[in-house]
């Protein structure tokens, strides 16, 4: 029978599509891992991965296998996960993955009375785009996603946290920066920029753009709500950004300003998102109860979800 060690780099083959990455990735050497993954074909007795001189290509049965084999390891990750929650709570390492217009800006509220309640939970994060951590959940490379919801995917549960309402972003001089609060009418003839396609962000902003008749800039994207940030500051148009961001960043500046929309804002969800059925479930939805009571006492600008009641943790 195969190792779980073996899996292991035939996975790590199969992500990185090159021996020498992936052996580098699992912290060992190349030959190491090459003989390793011939020991495994030679023990199923098929061939899992086509070496060639500049690429690496999984065979179909390669493919299957390694699809397998992710599942048998999330399983063992489970199975260990299961013995540590049993021994403390919330005293282990949580791979958790956040969306870039999320992270920098949430993460910081609630870290800090996560640490302090349970100083031996260790947080490796992550930020990336939606369908790279969605992935990295369903395969078992992260444990936990704080993300905008709805996530439309069976076999993930979801909780949320907060609701978070959107600003208009524009240049400290601009005509409507005098505006106390802004009427979806008065944005007539501007140009609203936003992050670039793949990010839930995006998606969002498109919506209200055409809900609300504005122009959404096509020539101009942003990588990152800062670079939009500095776009908007040189004129180049207006902007759509989440108020923790506009908290974290655009309140102490001058370059730049934000006005709230007038009657009821548009919004997003952010919550928490895990598998289904994971060992650690209880531990998810104790930190969600832990990071709602800390944003309900540091960030009064979102609405709260969950139960922000810290006797509950």
């Amino acid at each position: 029978m195969p190792s779980l060690q073996q899996l292991r780099y035939l996975v790590s083959v199969a992500d990185h599509l090159h021996f020498r990455r992936a052996a580098e990735a699992c912290n060992v050497t190349q030959p190491t891992l090459s003989a390793q993954i011939k020991d495994l074909e030679m023990r199923l007795g098929t061939s899992l991965v086509e070496r060639g001189r500049s690429k690496v290509i999984m065979t179909p049965t390669g493919k299957e296998i390694v699809e397998r084999s992710r599942r048998v390891l999330r399983e063992v990750e489970e199975i260990r996960a299961l013995a540590k929650s049993r021994q403390d709570v919330l005293s282990s390492v949580i791979r958790i993955g956040v969306v870039q217009s999320v992270g920098s800006y949430f993460l910081p509220l609630v870290i800090p009375d996560l640490h302090a309640k349970y100083p031996k939970l260790g947080l490796y994060i992550r930020e990336g785009l939606p369908d790279v951590l969605l992935r990295s959940l369903e395969d078992g490379s992260l444990d936990l996603l704080f993300f905008p919801l709805p996530v439309a995917r069976a076999e993930l549960e979801a909780q949320s946290l907060f609701r978070e309402p959107i600003q208009v972003v524009m240049p400290s001089d601009h005509r409507l920066s005098s505006e106390p609060e802004i009427d979806p009418a008065m944005l007539k003839g501007e140009t609203i920029l936003s992050l670039e396609p793949g990010h839930k962000l995006y998606e969002l902003v498109r919506k209200i753009s055409e809900d609300y008749g504005v122009e959404l800039s096509h020539d101009y994207e942003g990588t990152s709500l800062d670079t939009l940030r500095q776009m908007v500051a040189t004129g180049m148009g207006l902007s759509l950004m989440p108020t923790l961001y506009i908290k974290s960043e655009v309140a102490h500046q001058d370059l730049v300003v934000a006005r709230p929309f007038r009657g009821a804002p548009p919004s997003r969800t952010i919550g928490m998102v895990w598998r289904k059925g994971t060992s650690r479930e209880d531990e998810f939805r104790l930190m969600a109860k832990l990071v709602c009571a800390s944003l309900a006492e540091r960030a009064p600008e979102i609405i709260v979800l969950g139960d922000v009641s810290k006797r509950s943790v």
